[in-house]
């Protein structure tokens, strides 16, 4: 019997471009498709300092928001 066992799916992981906070006292990222505002470089939420653009390999999230594109 298999009490407790689930069947496990496989974690999707993807090159994803996130923005990382340039300041050396906050270690804030954010996935590209979840920033907010319309700015080319975006603030970052935590400590305000500009942030810069990077990949990670991350699990896959869509982002279904109407306010995103």
């Amino acid at each position: 019997m298999a009490f407790g066992r689930r069947n496990e799916e496989e974690v999707k992981l993807e090159e994803t471009k996130i923005w990382v906070c340039n300041s050396d006292h906050c270690n804030c990222w954010v996935r590209d498709n979840f920033k907010s505002g319309g700015s080319d470089i975006p603030l970052c939420p935590i400590c305000k300092t500009e942030m810069s653009l990077t990949t990670k390999e991350l699990q896959v999230i869509p982002n279904h928001s109407k306010n995103f594109m």
